[in-house]
């Protein structure tokens, strides 16, 4: 069985804590936060980590980070990841494009698809990406999937007046 471990920062209590798990909008610090209350509360390392849903070892490491940072210590560390395909430029550029439409003359097509954008963004910005990376960016920008009905370039909005006119009502 492993040593207890202690909880030297004591300004908030474990009622305290609790309270504040349950107004923590991220359920992974609220779980720490509530392993910690545990740890406070007297309970042994592995029924609290248990009790958690995590191993002795992960609950000692999360207590000693409270200890040094708070609650804010719960918080998981900025990851890196992997850097954007675009940069914000890029994508802002990308964004007008695609809100003012394609040109039929000179894009070759009457409305944009994913597949469409991936040859743009190839073309413009010498970055290849897969068409579902480039349906994840327009997501991201606020863009959805819908499309317009179509509209015929050569149709008469005068004959189709006429036409709504001379229709017999039912």
């Amino acid at each position: 069985m492993g040593r207890g471990i202690e909880v030297r920062r004591l300004e908030l209590s474990a009622r305290e804590l609790r309270q504040r798990a349950s107004r923590c909008g991220e359920g992974r610090v609220a779980c720490r936060v509530l392993a910690v209350a545990y740890v406070l509360e007297g309970a042994s390392r592995a029924e609290a980590a248990s009790a958690c849903g995590m191993d002795r070892q992960t609950l000692r490491d999360w207590v000693h980070r409270y200890n040094a940072n708070g609650i804010a210590g719960l918080r998981d560390a900025q990851r890196s990841g992997r850097p954007p395909a675009l940069s914000q430029a890029q994508m802002q550029e990308l964004k007008e494009l695609v809100l003012a439409g394609p040109d039929l003359a000179h894009d070759g097509v009457v409305r944009w698809r994913c597949i469409d954008l991936c040859w743009v963004i190839k073309e413009r910005f010498k970055v290849e990406v897969h068409e579902r990376t480039v349906g994840k960016l327009l997501r991201r920008m606020g863009l959805t999937r819908l499309q317009p009905r179509p509209y015929h370039p050569k149709k008469d909005a005068e004959a189709q007046e006429a036409f709504k006119k001379t229709l017999p009502l039912a």
